[in-house]
């Protein structure tokens, strides 16, 4: 095993007994993007149901009270495994030892999914703004490949915004991969991806904010709808913009015209 401290035993399971509110699951695959990001999947349990854009607690089996932190699930709803995007934090109390899992080894999940960022939250409208920044891009990897969301808008425009170039590549493989999808590939051409770096030149450089300042992200709230994931201050400014433009803040139990998710990693 390669996860330092973390106690294993030789099958690569927890030595201690797992709560009933937890799930041990099994890594599939890692994939490293940068020295800051890094994809992986697990196994899913046979028993596991959520809804695309929701968000679970993840751990590893490294203390008899392992460290626990949100996850936007970035698999859909509909999938086999369980796939989710992280950030790499030096000094992070799990994110140090995630970054080193390999597959094989051992990830903990608690039971119950959560998250606003739902279809439920929202209603129904034309067109459909993710808007990103960073691992914020996570649950809205689920929302694009779920053909529910398809049926609901007839337009969906995917904006994210990284630092460098290099932490745009899960967003470009995402939407590149969408044209094969057997069950997304049909409405691949009602996606609008909009990738954007503010420290590096690109295609483009502005930051969320600037683009819905310049009109170049238009808000219609009769027809628009909106959910936001990212940074701290972009979702307090964006909200802010969804705000003024006559957007109302939509809950599971009162959906609304635009939704944003504060509980993630990065």
């Amino acid at each position: 095993m390669t996860m330092g401290a973390i106690e294993m035993n030789i099958q690569g399971k927890p030595t201690f007994p797992i709560p009933d509110n937890v799930f041990a699951e099994t890594v599939l695959s890692v994939h490293h993007y940068t020295d800051r990001l890094f994809k992986f999947r697990i196994t899913r349990p046979a028993s596991f149901r959520f809804r695309s854009g929701e968000f679970v607690m993840i751990g590893l089996p490294n203390a008899e009270r392992p460290v626990y932190r949100a996850y936007s699930i970035a698999s859909p709803s509909w999938d086999e495994e369980l796939e989710f995007f992280s950030i790499k934090v030096p000094d992070g109390p799990l994110t140090e030892h995630l970054q080193k899992i390999v597959p094989g080894d051992t990830v903990l999940m608690r039971k119950k999914p959560t998250g606003t960022l739902v279809h439920d939250a929202l209603l129904p409208g034309k067109r459909l703004y993710l808007f990103s920044t960073g691992t914020g891009v996570a649950p809205f990897a689920s929302i694009v490949r779920d053909p529910e969301t398809y049926e609901k808008f007839e337009e969906i425009v995917l904006v994210h915004t990284c630092r460098q170039v290099a932490e745009l590549e899960y967003s470009r493989e995402l939407v590149e991969a969408l044209k094969d999808d057997p069950l997304i590939g049909e409405f691949a051409s009602r996606l609008r991806y909009v990738p954007s770096a503010t420290r590096e030149p690109f295609m483009r450089n502005a930051r969320i904010t600037t683009m819905i300042e310049t009109g170049e992200l238009s808000l219609d709230p009769e027809h628009d709808r909106v959910m936001i994931c990212g940074s701290m201050d972009m979702l307090r400014d964006v909200k802010a913009q969804c705000e003024a433009a006559g957007l109302v803040e939509g809950s599971n139990s009162a959906p609304g015209t635009f939704v944003v998710e504060r509980a993630f990693v990065g």
